[in-house]
């Protein structure tokens, strides 16, 4: 009986000969398949983590008996701020607390019975691999893709920490429960922006789901459109609005700017300046996803300055509203409220004029295209046309000129943090800025500092990290003080898993060329905006570089579902309703969790827990294994039996080559619950053949060979067993994938239902080589539909073939 001591032999003699190594001298199949690593933060893998990489780690089974060479590497995202807080809560040093972590989750991770390729490694908290995190950032700074300016950040006043903004929860700190403010630091940055027109093309390229594409489209937000320069009025200050709609430039009645902006304290006027004061603090406290939000209500203040419409000469009032953003576009916006909705709520509150400039609609705001009107001699123009000319005109006064521009912003990639790679520059009174030379990698990240929030990077208290010499001129000089974000650790580690081992290079330019492209990376749908998008740009800025020479780093994604707790809540300890591997593993065997996990759920969707469903998986395996022993016992004790083929014969093999096509295509698209339900069919069909008094033995061995072969990706422990007993050589993962044989998919005969008007009166089995005529003689002279046909009129018959005959009868 299959149980978790199966798992324990197997995984002892994959492991003793080698059976999943990758073998790196036969390069031409190749299939590098990679699972988004883990982040330690928790002691034990969940429900979610086996989700991701188990049925993976099946379709890569599948992969390797199709003849693929499969590199499939597991490693650990190890740096980040889950471990500090840890540590700060709990006073276990983060380095301590992630080891350990780190020690649990690879013993339950082996326990999976997965493929990974364990030789190669990689834990982003190691030296050996933020030595080559500290080499990206250096490289990137060299060819000006780093750069360090001064930033908006937010900022806990309770806690007197910066926060990431996956600690800011509705506007407060995650910790604390304070209102979070806005402050300004000097930041690091990487230049994603330099390639924002190249991550957005290079979609086409790759085959990803199409709403992750949509997301990063969404999210680099290319808009083609004009600047527009304005110039307040009695001062020598000007500025530049972005549109992509200057055909309605005449209708603008107003203009904002960001409280952020650098030109309200210059443009407000003395009487306005306290009440814009306030305004600007109290923007500081709310977060850009919360200023955007188009259910929120608009506010603003005037500034009681004037600009002017450079179109027209129009004076219109300068207002500061933090609906606009200072990151997106030039932190102004020129309003015209008859054609922009945002624009129209602002006006109508603060009885501002409403001008329509484009015809159409009865009502306002309209901001469909149109003709233009109330635009001097443009009107008449078509949208397409007044941008147009509108532009050029812009250009021939010197007050604008057309423009590309993405929502897309730089990298943020500093943070103030312990527990990340400390930054690789120091900063020396005589020399500036200055890069630690690549033979002084890594800069290590010092084990005794205090790491409690007090306002301050917890690497500015270690003096012995923090006082160094400058590489330049040998005089004093201090450290940076901040960390790497972590999304740097992953935004190039699907390269170092390559070569991990390397000790004079992040990795051999001949063997990533090789074995990248990641044919198929599997994730979180979470990640679509940041990690991903920053892989790409690494990918491509390393491109430019010379380190690697292709464009891409996945060129095939898929996502998974979320598997919630059995009260349908997305599972956490507080509510009680995770749901532990290491349990259902010691009760019933890691094959039944994955196939349940496998089956029970789409996996692009997942689902809610249930116990009954994987009691039934569990009798499912236990019925396969009866059914394996009676086969077994049929082969060993019965004669030859039959070699022709009959019916049953006929209807086995039918099942068996659909059961063949049908999982190998299904799987391939990650579709596992259908797959697995093409194999309970197989096992319907052979529990019913074994019924047969005279058997055909070669064709039932044949069947109960192929259905091992087709149940090993998603239950490879218990297969492995099963295909030992059989007397079969070691190991099954060895054997070839099954082919069908499309002439077993043509039926000789095929059923088909006879309908009265529309309700089912019989079914009956005819040859597939009838035409329409003959169908419909023998479904109206079979003696069960016959005698409910005497003495109505017959309308109409309608044959649907392969399927039914519906007969019309009054």
């Amino acid at each position: 009986m299959y149980s978790v001591e199966i798992d324990k032999k197997w995984q002892k003699k994959w492991e003793e000969t080698n059976l999943y190594k990758f073998d790196e001298k036969h390069m031409e199949n190749k299939l590098y398949v990679l699972e988004m690593f883990s982040y330690p933060s928790g002691s034990k893998l969940h429900a979610g983590h086996w989700f991701n990489y188990a049925p993976v780690d099946s379709w890569a089974r599948l992969k390797r008996m199709q003849g693929y060479n499969v590199f499939q590497p597991m490693g650990f995202d190890a740096f980040g701020l889950p471990a500090e807080n840890y540590a700060i809560k709990t006073g276990i040093h983060p380095k301590d607390s992630t080891e350990k972590n780190i020690d649990t989750m690879e013993k339950q991770l082996k326990s999976m019975g997965a493929m990974f390729n364990w030789d190669n490694e990689v834990i982003t908290c190691h030296p050996d691999y933020y030595r080559w995190n500290q080499w990206l950032f250096l490289q990137l700074y060299k060819h000006g893709l780093a750069y360090r300016k001064n930033a908006p950040v937010n900022w806990c006043p309770s806690c007197k920490t910066v926060l990431a903004n996956e600690q800011v929860k509705e506007g407060c700190c995650e910790r604390c429960g304070t209102e979070v403010t806005k402050k300004d630091l000097t930041q690091w940055f990487f230049k994603i922006t330099d390639y924002a027109e190249e991550l957005l093309q290079d979609l086409d390229k790759i085959d990803w789901p199409s709403k992750t594409k949509a997301m990063q489209r969404h999210w680099i937000g290319k808009s083609t459109g004009t600047n527009v320069t304005f110039k307040v009025v009695d001062s020598t200050v000007e500025f530049s609005v972005f549109t992509t709609r200057v055909d309605t430039l005449f209708g603008v009645t107003y203009v904002v700017i960001s409280p952020e902006n650098n030109l309200v304290d210059e443009i407000t006027q003395n009487a306005y300046k306290g009440e814009v004061e306030r305004y600007k603090e109290q923007a500081k406290k709310q977060t850009d996803i919360e200023r955007q939000s188009i259910t929120r209500e608009k506010t603003g203040v005037f500034t009681g300055s004037y600009a002017v419409n450079p179109i027209n000469g129009r004076k219109v009032p300068i207002w500061v509203g933090d609906y606009v953003l200072n990151t997106y576009g030039t932190g102004a916006v020129m309003a015209v409220p008859a054609h922009d909705e945002r624009d129209f709520e602002f006006a109508t509150k603060y009885n501002l004029p409403i001008e329509r400039v484009i015809e159409g609609g009865d009502s306002l705001p309209y901001v469909e295209y149109g003709k233009m009107i109330n635009s001097g001699k443009f009107n008449g123009l078509s949208t397409a046309e007044g941008k147009k000319n509108v532009t050029e005109e812009l250009e021939k006064m010197g007050l604008g000129s057309g423009k590309v521009n993405y929502r897309l912003r730089d990298w943020l990639i500093s943070r103030q943090r312990y527990w990340g790679t400390p930054i690789p520059v120091v900063y020396c009174d005589k020399c500036g800025v200055v890069p630690v030379p690549e033979d002084e990698l890594p800069v290590r990240l010092p084990y005794n500092v205090e790491f409690s929030p007090d306002g301050k990077s917890p690497l500015l208290k270690s003096e012995e990290f923090i006082n160094t010499t400058c590489p330049h001129c040998g005089g004093p000089a201090r450290r940076e003080a901040d960390t790497l974000d972590t999304f740097v650790c992953s935004s190039w580690y699907y390269l170092r898993y390559v070569d991990n081992k390397d000790s004079s290079q992040a990795f051999s330019k001949d063997k990533i060329d090789k074995m990248l492209p990641v044919d198929m990376y599997v994730g979180g749908p979470e990640h679509a905006c940041m990690h991903l998008l920053y892989a790409r740009f690494i990918t491509k800025a390393l491109r430019d570089m010379g380190f690697l020479d292709f464009d891409e780093p996945f060129l095939s994604l898929r996502h998974q579902g979320i598997i919630l707790g059995p009260d349908g809540q997305k599972m956490s300890k507080s509510k009680g309703n995770t749901i532990s591997p290491d349990s259902c593993i010691q009760q019933y065997g890691s094959d039944v969790f994955r196939m349940y996990l496998m089956f029970g759920f789409d996996y692009a969707e997942g689902g809610a827990w249930s116990e009954d469903g994987i009691k039934s998986m569990d009798r499912f395996v236990d019925r396969i294994e009866r059914l394996v022993n009676s086969t077994k016992e049929i082969l060993k004790n019965t004669e030859a039996g039959r070699t022709s083929m009959d019916s049953a014969e006929k209807e086995l093999n039918y099942v068996r080559n659909f059961s063949i096509k049908s999982v190998s295509e299904d799987t391939g698209k990650f579709q596992f619950n259908t797959a697995i339900a093409r194999i309970m069919e197989f096992t319907n069909a052979l529990s019913k053949y074994l019924q047969e008094d005279k058997k055909n033995l070669s064709l039932l061995k044949d069947s109960i060979l192929d259905f091992i072969k087709i149940l090993a990706p998603f239950a490879p422990h218990f297969s492995e067993e099963q295909w030992q007993s059989l007397g079969m050589d070691y190991s099954i993962f060895n054997e070839k994938w099954p082919e069908f044989n499309p002439d077993a998919l043509v039926k000789e005969e095929v059923e088909i239902a006879i309908q009265i008007n529309g309700k089912i009166r019989a079914k009956i089995n005819i040859p597939t080589d009838l035409n329409e005529e003959e169908i419909k003689e023998l479904s109206l002279s079979n003696e069960n539909i016959k005698p409910l046909l005497e003495g109505k009129d017959l309308k109409k018959v309608i044959v649907v073939k392969g399927r039914l005959v519906n007969i019309v009868a009054k």
